[in-house]
């Protein structure tokens, strides 16, 4: 009799190991479009056997636990792959909105090519186009000193310094833009640090009462996934199945604290940059949109920007030089070419915006039809200027044109390789944590037939009992 009730609480314990099995099952199905769902198996095992005079007896089956089927190196890879990633494809975005922005006063073609070094205007308004108008005004005036030419001059000085003072405009757009992303940024990563430190406490509740938290874990590794594609991380176990965060060498999480969180904070003349809250550290950033951000501002975009304003600046430097030392058709002096001293605030001087016949291009004392200081202005287009680094004007320009075009180029190879190590590492967790339909369906009938003949046995085991109560009581 006794035995029979040993095995009927065998049966039972089968009937649940299967049925644990078959909502794991379950579970994995459902979630087969879940993104950052790793897969769970239960891990069933066999009961503690007990002593009988002919031998130990099993007693049957018990689920011992859930698992999650995960790899621990695959994710560590995929988050720093996430890292090289987020920096990346920052830095196009970042290039492809400067293109944008400037596109309109760059060259359309130069801004897109990575290995030419020359470039054509495709608009009017473009800097070369521009250049190119400036000299040739001053060519012709320096064939036919007419008024017309006068004024065609005055106003070709004014189309190119509209021109730079829009281009450097447009620099500084950039570099606001980017800086508000950069922020943007800050303020996701510590989003996802409270979150982080939220769900260390969550596991810990639930796993130390003897439960299991393998989506809870799930959601932390899309947050711990999310937060390398901002900035570079390194992690490490903690206590209770934490995870603790380092950023830059300075620990953010630990187990359910958050530590400290980031700031953007300006380093000068508005060039953000990134820090520790509370404790003020000032981080070295490795990878992540983050870096990437900062990069793409202070390296390929603040060099183009300096490079436009060392141009403006060479050319009032040197069109003021000739212009200044000329006479205009009264014999007069004094009245300088440009004003200002770079991109931001070059502009025509007002006195010869009203008065183009104040221009000083003779070199004579007495004039006498002398334009050999316009000629002066308009060969500069093919002098080689030492500022430039010997280069001309518009030499000058199409390399910083092209200096965009490459960054862009580089940027785009990186996303598009980033992208297929990023889908390689992918297949590979997904191999081993996603989510099979047909291994799935297979361990769904086996559970079910497990657990069908478990029921059997609990039928079997009722009927004996049911006859041997029925032998008793005749």
């Amino acid at each position: 009799m006794l035995g029979l009730f040993s095995t009927l609480n065998l049966a039972s314990r089968s009937l649940q190991a299967q049925m644990t099995g078959v909502e794991v099952t379950g579970q994995n199905l459902a979630n087969v479009n879940t993104t950052g769902y790793s897969r769970q198996r239960v891990h069933i095992s066999a009961s503690p056997d007990i002593s009988t005079t002919i031998g130990p007896e099993g007693t049957g089956a018990t689920a011992d636990s859930i698992e999650q089927v995960v790899s621990n190196i695959l994710n560590s890879q995929i988050q720093s792959q996430n890292s090289t990633s987020g920096y990346w494809s920052s830095q196009q975005t970042a290039l492809q909105s400067a293109q944008d922005a400037l596109n309109e006063f760059l060259s359309g073609s130069g801004a897109t090519s990575s290995t030419s070094s020359t470039t054509t205007d495709t608009t009017s308004s473009g800097l070369s186009t521009q250049l190119n108008k400036f000299f040739s005004a001053f060519s012709a005036l320096s064939a036919s000193d007419s008024d017309a030419n006068r004024q065609a001059a005055v106003t070709a000085a004014q189309s190119l310094a509209t021109t730079f003072n829009n281009i450097n405009g447009q620099f500084d757009n950039v570099r606001s833009s980017l800086n508000s992303s950069l922020n943007s940024d800050v303020s996701s990563a510590n989003q996802i640090l409270t979150d982080i430190a939220g769900l260390n406490q969550q596991i810990y509740n639930a796993e130390s009462g003897g439960g299991n938290a393998n989506e809870l874990r799930d959601e932390r590794e899309q947050d711990l996934e999310n937060l390398s594609q901002m900035t570079s991380i390194t992690t490490s176990t903690g206590t209770g199945g934490s995870v603790n965060v380092t950023v830059g060498g300075q620990a953010l999480v630990s187990g359910d604290s958050l530590v400290d969180s980031l700031q953007t904070y300006d380093a000068g003349s508005g060039q953000l940059l990134v820090r520790t809250a509370s404790g003020g550290a000032n981080l070295t950033l490795t990878g992540g949109s983050m870096q990437g951000t900062i990069d793409a501002r202070d390296g390929t975009l603040a060099g183009m920007q300096s490079n436009i304003n060392n141009l403006a600046g060479t050319l009032i430097t040197q069109v003021n030089n000739i212009q200044d030392n000329g006479r205009n058709p009264f014999g007069g002096t004094g009245n300088t070419f440009f004003t200002g001293s770079n991109a931001s605030d070059i502009g025509v001087n007002s006195v010869l915006v009203n008065d183009p016949q104040l221009l000083q291009i003779s070199a004579s004392v007495n004039n006498g039809g002398d334009t050999s200081l316009a000629l002066q202005i308009s060969q500069l287009a093919t002098a080689s200027q030492s500022a430039l680094n010997n280069q001309t004007f518009t030499g000058t320009y199409n390399g910083t044109v092209a200096s965009l075009g490459s960054a862009l180029n580089n940027a785009n190879s990186e996303v598009t390789n980033q992208t297929a190590v990023n889908s390689m590492l992918s297949t590979q967790r997904g191999s081993i944590s996603g989510v099979n339909v047909d291994e799935e369906m297979t361990n769904m009938m086996t559970f079910q037939r497990a657990y069908e003949a478990s029921a059997q046995l609990v039928t079997t085991v009722n009927t004996l009992l049911g006859d041997t109560l029925a032998m008793k009581t005749e």
